[in-house]
Order: C-alpha cells, then sequence, then structure tokens
C-alpha cells in the first residue's frame, strides 16, 4: 500500500509532442521544462525528450545549470533572462540562450569580462507588461547596444509571450500583440530567429507560429483553455497522481466529519480516509463533492482536506477495501476539472506536488 504516487509516462509525453509537431511543423520546438517540467521532474521529462524537442527552456538559471551538467547538450533557453552580474559568465561556459530585457542586463553584459560571446533573444512587451519594453525607441536601443556588444553573438533572436492565447474570446488583443510583434522585426530589422507562440499560441493563434515555438503545458497532456481538457486536444495526460484507502467508517446520517465539520452525512453511508493532503499537494481549496476514482468510479470528497489526509464519501453500498487504490487525477480523471473545483488552474496543481511525493517514471 502506497501513500501518494505520482506516475509519469514518458511515452504520452513523447506523442503528446509528436502532436503538437502536427499544428507547427514547419516550426522548432523549445520544450517548456520550468518549474520542474511543471512538476513532472526536470531531467527525467528533458532527457525522455532528448529526440523529440529542438531547445529546453527553463526560467532560473539554476535549472539550466542542472540540465547542463546533467548531460543535456541541446540549446537551454533563460526566459526570465538573469538576476545577477556573475550569471552572465556561466551563460557564456555553459553555452546558454538567454533573454536579455532591460538595459541593465545590457549593461550587466557589457561588463562583463567573458571571451565567448553568448547567445541573446531581446525580448519585448507584445501587452502582458511583465518583461520587456513595449516602446520601439527603447527596444531599438537595447538592440542597438546589444549588437554592439562583442560578447554577444549576432544576429540577436526576438522573443516575446502572448498574454490572452487562452483567451479565445479576446481576439482583438490577441492580433493586436501578434502584429506588434511582427512589427518591431520588421521595422527594427531583426534577423535572427523569433519565438512567439506558447500552448494556447500553438493551437489557436497560427499567425504567432514563427521559426520557433515554445509548449509548455500542452506537452504534459493538459489543456491551456478554461473550457477545454488535454483529451479534447487530442492529448494525453502524463501524469497520473494516485494514492490509497487507509481506513474506512461507518457514517450514520447525521454525523459530522473532520475540521470545522465541514461535511455533514445526509443519510447513512462509507467514509475512506486516503492517505493524501495538502502537504502533498492536494489542494485543501478542494469543495466537498470533488471527484476521486476509487476502484474505477468516481466518489466524491467530503469535509476539508487535512495535511496528510483526506475524507471520500464511498456511498451506503461501498464494497471498497482498505488498501484500494484512489486516482486523485490522471488519464482517467482530468486534473482540469480538479483545478476548476478548486478554482484555480491545472498548471497550479502539477507545479506544487510536494517532495515527499513518491515519482515513478514508465
Amino acid at each position: 500500500m502506497k501513500a501518494v504516487t505520482a506516475y509519469i509516462d514518458t511515452t504520452a509525453l513523447k506523442n503528446n509532442v509528436r502532436q503538437i509537431r502536427t499544428k507547427v511543423p514547419k516550426a522548432k520546438l523549445i520544450a517548456v521544462v520550468k518549474a520542474n517540467a511543471y512538476g513532472h521532474g526536470l531531467y527525467p521529462i528533458s532527457s525522455a525528450l532528448t529526440d523529440e524537442a529542438d531547445a529546453f527552456a527553463v526560467s532560473r538559471i539554476s535549472e539550466a545549470l542542472s540540465l547542463r551538467t546533467s548531460g543535456v547538450t541541446k540549446p537551454i533557453v533563460l526566459l526570465e533572462g538573469f538576476y545577477n552580474d556573475e550569471d552572465v559568465e556561466d551563460i557564456s561556459t555553459y553555452d546558454l540562450y538567454t533573454a536579455v530585457h532591460d538595459l541593465e542586463q545590457v549593461e550587466a553584459i557589457e561588463r562583463s569580462n567573458i571571451t565567448k560571446p553568448i547567445h541573446v533573444w531581446l525580448k519585448i512587451d507584445v501587452g502582458m507588461h511583465r518583461l520587456g519594453s513595449h516602446d520601439p525607441k527603447e527596444i531599438q536601443t537595447i538592440k542597438e547596444r546589444l549588437e554592439r556588444c562583442p560578447q554577444v553573438r549576432k544576429p540577436l533572436g526576438l522573443i516575446s509571450h502572448l498574454s490572452v492565447a487562452d483567451t479565445p474570446s479576446e481576439e482583438q488583443y490577441n492580433l493586436e500583440q501578434i502584429e506588434f510583434f511582427y512589427k518591431i522585426k520588421e521595422s527594427l530589422n531583426f534577423t535572427g530567429t523569433c519565438c512567439l507562440a506558447n500552448s494556447a499560441g500553438i493551437y489557436r493563434w497560427p499567425k504567432s507560429h514563427t521559426e520557433w515555438v515554445r509548449p509548455g503545458i500542452i506537452m504534459y497532456g493538459i489543456s491551456p483553455f478554461a473550457n477545454l481538457s488535454g483529451q479534447d486536444l487530442g492529448l494525453t495526460p502524463v501524469m497520473t497522481l494516485k494514492s490509497s484507502l487507509i481506513a474506512i467508517h461507518k457514517l450514520k446520517a447525521g454525523d459530522k466529519v473532520g475540521y470545522g465539520a465541514a461535511f455533514v452525512a445526509r443519510e447513512d453511508t462509507t467514509l475512506g480516509i486516503v492517505a493524501a493532503g495538502y502537504g502533498d499537494g492536494y489542494p485543501r481549496t478542494a469543495p466537498n463533492g470533488t471527484p476521486v476514482l476509487v476502484n474505477g468510479r468516481r466518489v466524491p470528497t467530503a469535509g476539508h482536506v487535512c495535511m496528510d489526509m483526506m475524507f471520500v464519501d464511498l456511498g451506503k453500498d461501498s464494497q471498497d477495501k482498505v488498501g484500494d487504490e484512489v486516482v486523485l487525477w490522471g488519464k482517467d480523471l482530468p486534473v482540469e476539472q480538479i483545478a476548476e473545483a478548486c478554482g484555480t488552474i491545472p498548471y497550479e496543481l502539477v507545479c506544487r506536488i510536494m517532495p515527499r511525493v513518491s515519482v515513478e517514471f514508465n
């Protein structure tokens, strides 16, 4: 009997990437593996994609160095760029690609003493208002200084991030962002490679498909769209999160369950105790009725999720036993449904799997 285990299906992962390629047959794929590969395991996922991806993308330099020192030889892109002057030397030494989104980063590169020039993609703001400039004059200034800088390889790349690609109703704003990207590319004569489309852009906005695209959540079989599951997009969930029943109790109508008596039995029923809680990453915000699978059937949660355990209403006629498997989300129970019940997004759920959870790859 196991507490909580995340089963990672690398065959599904590879099949998802092949499905993604059918959407962007002319583009190269940057597999986004930041945040521990969205909770799926940084190195194992990257290793599984050695022959499927053209490059990898992370947020932090520590993630990039972990991949490089583990033997990953393909290009690795720092999507947020770097935070400290000393990072520039590591970017050069380990042959990383870095986004540059402001003049402070340009100055850090200019101050560096590196002898091997670094790969740079200038990051602009097309509408997210998070990183990069939206001012063509400032973008031009950054571009010109980078082009004059001997520590930078030429030509420069151009990269940005769509803010509402996952919101099809925002058609006009999506098109404005895409058009601004191409306007900057053409008016400022960027001759290097470009990267714009994220997961949602790959599926919904063909005009955002440039030489490189960045699949993230869709690689893991999860939809970026609120009203669709990964299966709706022809994808297969890569992570299945499972636990076990560790206790079973008979309840009478009116019995109160858990902290704060958050569940009251309406009729006689059977209560199951599952060895999973928010200490494993399952959301405490899961309301009564959030589904789990017990012996292949959906049963509702009952009461507040505890740190190490949770309650499920197995029903009056339950034949379930201690030790039976419980699926918290996965191939037969999309994580998108759990996220919707909890008022969050599936990205958050898979990213916050805790270190004590066992992980098995197949």
